[in-house]
């Protein structure tokens, strides 16, 4: 498949400039081609969230738009759908149901629980209502949905049945203030009483379409420039803020992507099945299923259990995956364990057949063309464990290595590419061409509607002047967010002269591709003055095997480096066998065997990447436990909570610290 045969994805439209007065130096600023006569116009009846929809539903009424799989005795069944015009009867007894409440147009109404028809039902109804949507990621604790409550003043909550405690918890005070929850199937008599006591009336989701039903209402259609959706970040520190988007930047994002598929031979189509398990208050999953929907296809949902999520794939069969970088480093473990257990030859045939399509990829081919022969004979069994369908999966939310993105694109028999995007910038600002190879380990190139450069960054070196071009990523253009809700000082620090500062740091080539490198704020120096970019070495100490993940730590106070390792459980219970050593995973990495060991690869991959001698890991702590938001230690995107990190493993660091100080005072004694 071709597609830009010349390979010009961006146009410059701004020359860099050196610093002056006191203004760091910035870069070119680039464009899509798509975009080289100026941003296109949205369609009359196209301007919003709400036409999206409207449309599909009008134009697509038969169609299979929302799948689920209801469980019996725990076990989840076969896929039930919902039609486009089941969804839209629906959406509008929700909304009449809303207006029947007195909830006005321009109120706040969350929703509040796992991905499911309901959660888009709801939305659609607020939409449909000109109400702004406030989503609550499932995994905030009582605290943050609390804040959210508060800070978005919601009126109406839409609620996961298992998720009604946390509102009626006494640690969420300010439920006092909601009219009503609306629970996804139905509350508890004793969750009704307790909710009534505090003045807020439940209801389960058939009555509050019968509400609806028995007094309707005309939808009350948004205008453009409506904020759409509050969509509050997690953030790795502090309260969540609150992203305002506007219904124009929804319809423009839609727009974008069927400027950027129209050039391409293989097209989407109706048939194509979506499986969403990324939290629907994600800007990621959250515009995937909308483009589904202006495209009048299906999507299915999850059943509630990310690690039976190859149960939903092998059932759904989707031709779209998207996930973030830790979701694919499980399916190429999974592939590589696969390989691993073949006997001798296989496995020499698979690699052989693996490095011939990649070389036929580097050269040029498509996926589809590169070797044949080799995905009928080795390749078609990695596409039936993805469920035999997929024709392209995505991967964002953070970088994901060029190693493990050049084994998808040749194994899976499917197109794979990364992209890069925030909240704030309605999702992704960057995307990568499919069966382009020469942007693999890259981001890609600026989508439709957005435009970049990078800004300097002195107190870290980077400089979008110099070779590579390097420095903060900044964004502009008709996607941008309107603000954080009331916080107009944090929207003047992040938008200045009408560029969104990300707190990213990239480098660009002279073409306009861009690869994320760094973070801004996870940077901090070491007592001798030297800077360390944390999230860089993370990902180089990454690599070893017994490695499932790290972080590193380090602080003005002390000269080294130390990190906390959760160890590859797998990986490891083969070197404690190999080396003689019996127990569970637990008793085997409190060994200080294994530490050592640990300790040693990390020194080896330094050494390999040629690491400067400063950020070199000293001392590591390893815990069995996965770093997770039970413990409060990443978000629901799998950042890391430094702040909360260093608090929970304070002692543990200390410990190590000292013992480096004990090892530099014996060896200087010598």
């Amino acid at each position: 498949m071709e597609a830009n045969p010349k390979n010009i994805f961006t146009i410059k439209v701004e020359d860099g400039k050196p610093g002056k007065g006191g203004h760091p130096a910035v870069g070119p600023v680039f464009r899509s081609v798509l975009a080289k006569d100026g941003f296109p116009q949205l369609e009359p009846d196209m301007k919003t969230s709400w036409d999206v929809f409207r449309v599909a539903a009008d134009k697509y009424p038969n169609n299979r738009m929302l799948g689920w799989r209801p469980l019996k005795d725990g076990v989840p069944g076969p896929y039930l759908w919902k039609s486009y015009k089941e969804v839209y009867d629906e959406v509008l007894q929700v909304g009449s149901a809303l207006q029947q409440l007195g909830v006005q147009p321009g109120s706040r109404v969350g929703i509040y629980g796992s991905n499911c028809p309901q959660w888009i039902v709801a939305m659609q109804a607020c939409n449909g209502c000109s109400l702004i949507c406030v989503p609550l990621y499932d995994t905030l604790g009582a605290g943050a949905v609390d804040y959210i409550i508060d800070h978005a003043e919601i009126d109406v909550v839409f609620i996961q049945d298992k998720k009604i405690k946390e509102i009626l918890s006494p640690n969420c005070k300010s439920a006092k203030r909601l009219k009503a929850l609306v629970a996804f199937t139905s509350a508890t008599r004793e969750q009704i009483k307790e909710a009534d006591e505090i003045g807020m009336k439940v209801y389960s989701w058939n009555d509050f379409l019968k509400v609806g039903k028995v007094n309707p209402h005309q939808p009350c259609p948004p205008q453009e420039n409506d904020i759409c959706t509050i969509m509050y970040t997690s953030g790795t520190s502090g309260q969540p803020k609150g992203v305002m988007l506007t219904h124009e930047s929804h319809a423009l994002y839609v727009k974008g992507v069927d400027l950027f598929m129209d050039q391409f031979d293989d097209k989407m189509t109706t048939d194509d099945v979506f499986l969403s398990f990324l939290p629907l208050a994600h800007i990621l999953d959250r515009m995937i299923e909308e483009y589904f929907f202006h495209k009048g296809a299906s999507i299915g949902y999850y059943h509630g259990d990310l690690n039976a999520l190859r149960d939903d794939i092998q059932e759904l069969k989707p031709t779209l995956l998207v996930g973030v970088p830790r979701v694919y480093e499980r399916i190429y473990e999974g592939i590589l364990k696969a390989v691993a257990e073949l006997r001798p030859l296989r496995r020499v045939i698979f690699n052989a057949l693996y490095n011939r399509k990649l070389a036929s990829m580097k050269s040029g081919y498509s996926h589809k063309t590169a070797s044949p022969f080799a995905d009928m004979l080795a390749f078609r069994k990695v596409k039936a464990r993805l469920g035999g369908r997929l024709r392209l999966l995505i991967s964002g939310g953070a970088p994901l290595s060029t190693e493990i993105e050049e084994f998808l694109r040749v194994t899976t028999c499917a197109y794979f590419i990364q992209g890069y995007g925030l909240t704030e910038t309605l999702g992704p600002s960057t995307v990568c061409y499919i069966d382009d190879m020469a942007l693999v380990g890259s981001v890609g190139v600026p989508a439709t509607y957005t435009e970049i450069r990078l800004e300097e960054v002195p107190e870290m070196g980077y400089d979008p002047l110099g070779v590579p071009s390097r420095g903060e990523i900044c964004i502009r253009g008709k996607s941008l967010f309107a603000g954080y809700y009331k916080n107009p000082e944090l929207t003047n620090e992040a938008i200045v002269d009408g560029w969104f500062h990300t707190g990213d740091i990239g480098e660009m080539t002279q073409d306009g591709i861009l690869k994320v490198i760094d973070r801004k704020k996870n940077i901090f120096k070491l007592s001798q003055g030297e800077y360390v970019a944390v999230e860089y070495l993370e990902k180089v100490y990454g690599f070893p095997p017994l490695v499932e993940d790290i972080w590193v730590y380090g602080d003005s106070f002390r000269s080294n480096l130390v990190a906390v390792v959760n160890p590859h459980e797998e990986n490891t219970m083969k070197w404690a066998e190999s080396n003689g050593y019996k127990g569970s995973f637990s008793e085997i990495c409190k060994l200080e065997g294994l530490k050592e060991y640990i300790l040693k690869e990390l020194t080896a991959v330094a050494q390999k990447n040629k690491l400067r001698g400063f950020e070199y890991i000293k001392g590591i702590v390893l815990d069995p436990i996965p770093f997770d938001i039970e413990r409060d230690l990443v978000t629901a995107t799998m950042k890391k909570r430094r702040n909360n990190m260093l608090k929970y493993y304070q002692s543990e660091i200390d410990t190590v610290y000292k013992k480096l100080e004990t090892q530099k005072k014996a060896a200087k004694a010598k």
